[in-house]
Formats: structure tokens, sequence, C-alpha cells
């Protein structure tokens, strides 16, 4: 989870978004500053580098998704990472495990006190309300507050919870989990400066419950008994290998195996030949774009997904670019699809499914159906793929030095002495190597 949020937040930092949100945050000063990755030179007060490497991570939703329904590093680990450059005492790489793990465990506990959370959001992002809980529990950890201090830090960042789903296919999502880190990193600081909450913030429907109509916690097991079991020995996390909702996925994959049997007909593939395209996918307004015109709203499209897919054979990093997403074929097969929503197909990553049907000019018919994406947590990415995965993210912004120390120190974090190290490779960018290369030249 660690290796694969740092390679999409690297990637991340050539975005747009990212870019204007570290335009804005330059303009704060202050005594303590911390990295922002990939960037060799730069550096931040620790909230808004929590902010702008948030951002970076979920700036093309290529960042892990959970079940119940959420981003769950994102949020935590640039928070993290800030903390540790100001730290007297450096946290060793098993604080840091240990804080991030804390901070996964918050969220996925306070999910599994609602049975909507497991569904795919229709009124709020989810990371802006857990994310912002996870990064104040995984901060409190790593600055080892008090448990009383604890309680205060989460009703603190109970307070600077939510964002609208209203701003999902837009500029403003990234910003959900780059404010969901900062916030969560200022409200445990703030508790240990002594600012008070409401203790009873998680037992409250008045409190955290604001945010399920369905809310109803219960106590934990004790920590320290046999009961008490971490959520990711259960579950893993599903690892995009598109930078699109996760439901697209599910939809890729299906019109890809759609498409190979169109060519398996003995036919060429030729587009002029399709008459329609019919996805059967889950009810979500939200990722039901039919004629995305930005990168944000084609990232959330089943339509420009499966039409991607089926045009070029495969969805890539490319494929979100506006000259790609402005393509005549691509617009023309677009007008083509049309999304049914059968009532079996749950709007629930961990239950639904995606179907896709080609229609021909001579009224052939092509179909395929799926049920579980590799990248899925019930069939995950191999090591090697995941690696690849981060080589290929990370390569674009680090040197091969930065890329082979990152998954180094990733690897065997539990032995690494001062965590804050993994920061010294986070800005080994490749325009810094480059630029070192030309004066040893001269």
């Amino acid at each position: 989870m660690m290796l694969d949020t740092l390679g999409v937040g690297l990637l991340g930092t050539r975005t747009a978004v990212f870019n204007k949100a570290l335009k804005y945050s330059q303009s704060f000063m202050s005594y303590e500053r911390s990295s922002v990755w990939g960037k060799s030179e730069l550096s931040l007060p620790p909230h808004y580098a929590a902010f702008v490497n948030g951002i970076a991570v979920h700036s093309m939703d290529f960042d892990d998704t959970w079940h119940p329904a959420t981003h769950p590093s994102g949020a935590v680990l640039p928070a993290l990472l800030a903390l540790t450059e100001t730290l007297p005492c450096r946290p060793s790489g098993l604080d840091l495990l240990l804080a991030f793990n804390v901070g996964i465990e918050v969220q996925g506990r306070l999910m599994r006190f609602s049975t909507e959370a497991y569904n795919i959001p229709e009124r709020f992002h989810p990371p802006s309300v857990v994310g912002v809980m996870g990064s104040a529990a995984a901060s409190a950890k790593l600055l080892a507050l008090s448990p009383a201090q604890c309680a205060h830090a989460l009703a603190i960042a109970a307070s600077s919870a939510g964002a609208p789903l209203a701003n999902a296919a837009t500029q403003t999502k990234p910003l959900h989990i780059g404010n969901a880190a900062r916030r969560g990193l200022e409200a445990a600081q703030l508790a240990q400066l002594g600012l008070e909450g409401n203790p009873e913030i998680l037992d409250k429907n008045c409190g955290f419950g604001v945010y399920y109509k369905d809310y109803s916690p219960s106590a934990m097991p004790d920590s320290g008994s046999g009961d008490f079991k971490w959520m990711l020995e259960d579950q893993n996390v599903a690892i995009k290998r598109i930078p699109a909702h996760l439901g697209m996925h599910w939809v890729v994959d299906a019109t890809l195996a759609a498409r190979a049997k169109f060519e398996e007909a003995g036919e060429n593939f030729d587009l002029s030949r399709i008459r329609g395209v019919t996805l059967r996918v889950p009810p979500s307004k939200y990722i039901n774009c039919p004629f995305p015109t930005t990168e944000h709203q084609a990232r959330h499209s089943f339509q420009f997904n499966c039409s991607s897919a089926l045009l070029d054979n495969k969805v890539t990093v490319s494929s979100f670019s506006e000259a790609q997403i402005n393509r005549p074929a691509l617009r023309g097969l677009l007008s083509k699809v049309k999304v049914e929503t059968p009532e079996d197909n749950t709007p629930n990553f961990d239950k639904m499914y995606c179907e896709v049907e080609i229609e021909t000019d001579q009224g052939q018919t092509h179909a395929a159906r799926c049920d579980t994406f590799y990248g899925h947590w019930r069939k995950p990415l191999s090591q090697e793929d995941l690696v690849e995965k981060f080589c290929v993210n990370a390569s674009s912004v680090l040197c091969t030095e930065g890329v082979e120390g990152v998954i180094d120190m990733i690897g065997n974090m539990e032995r690494v002495r001062d965590s804050s190290l993994l920061s010294s490779y986070l800005r080994m960018s490749s325009s810094q190597h480059q630029q070192i290369y030309r004066r040893r030249r001269l």
C-alpha cells in the first residue's frame, strides 16, 4: 500500500491540480519544513506538504481502494511522512508502519459501523470523512499522544470532515485527500497542545453519526486480548492498473474480453461495423458520464473507459489526455454506447459486475462479463506487477537511485532505524540529477 501510494503520488506531481495547489501552498512559511515529493529543492510547512502530497496521490484517481468504499492510504501516508521530518526523535520504520496501520484501522472500523458505507457513495466522498479520522489517528500514534489526547484529536478531526460528491469528476476531488491528510495532522498537533473536543464524538448520532444514516457504533475488542485482529489481516486493498475510478476496472476488463471475442470470430476489428455497445453496470450517477469533456470526467465515465478500451485495445495513463478524449473516432463510439443497470447488479465493490455486449451491423453479438478484475482484493496484483507499476510511475519523476531507494526502504521498513530517510529518496528528481550531470560535464 505504501509503495503504490508513493508511486501514484510521484506521478501525480505532473498534474495541473497538483501544481495549482503547490503554487498556493508556497505562500505559507514556518520554521518546520517537510518535503514535497519529486521536488528536490522544495519544502513546505508540514501541513501543506501533507496537503500537496495528498493531492498528488489522488490527482489521477490512481490510488488504492478498500471495502467499505474509500481510498485509505492517501490520507494517511502524506501526513505521516511530513511529520517524520519534524520530530526531534526520528521515528523508526516500525514506528511508521504501526502508525500507518492505525490510520487504516480507524477508517475501516468507522465504516463498518454503517451498512450504507459498504456501497458506492451517493452523498459525500468517503476519504473526506473517514480519511481525516485516519490521518488524525495515525499522527496521534506517531506523536505518542495519551489516550485522552487521541480522543480529542479524533473529535477535532471530525469537525473538518466531509465533502460533497458533487465535486467528483472535477479538479476539486483530489483536494479531499489532501485536506484529509492536512487536517488530520493538524488535529493531532492541536490535541497535543491541549485543545479539547467532545471525547464521545464517535458514539453520538450528532457526532460522527451525522455522516451515515444507519450509523451504529460498537465497542472494539481490547487490543491486549486474543480477540483483537487487524482488519488488514482479513482483507487486502484493490491496487489500480489504470488511473480511473475503481468501477472502470470492471468495465475495461469486460470490454477487452468482448473485443477479443469479436476478433476471434474471424473478422478484422472495424469500428464502423459496431452498431451499438451495451454496458450492464451498477447504478451510480456520478460515474455515468456519456460524453466527458475533461480528464476528470473521463476517469468517472463508464462510457469513456469502454470506448477507449474498444478503440485502443488498452487503457493507460495517456488515454485521459485532452487529445485522446477529443478524438473523433472515440466521440463517435461514445454515441453508440448505452448503459443498463440490472436489479441484481449492486453498487458495491465487493458484489458488482460488468457485462459488455457489442452488436455488429450484421446483427451478431459478442459479450463478456467481469466479476473480479485483476488488482481487486479477491484477485490481487502479484508483487512483481505491483513493483513494476511503482517503477513506471516513479521513474517519470525520480532518478534511478531514488526509485531503487524507495523500493528498498519500503521493502525493509521494519528494519529501518530512521523512517525520515525515505523523504531523501522521494526528493531525488530526475531533473536534479540531469542538472548535476551537466555541471560535471562542463
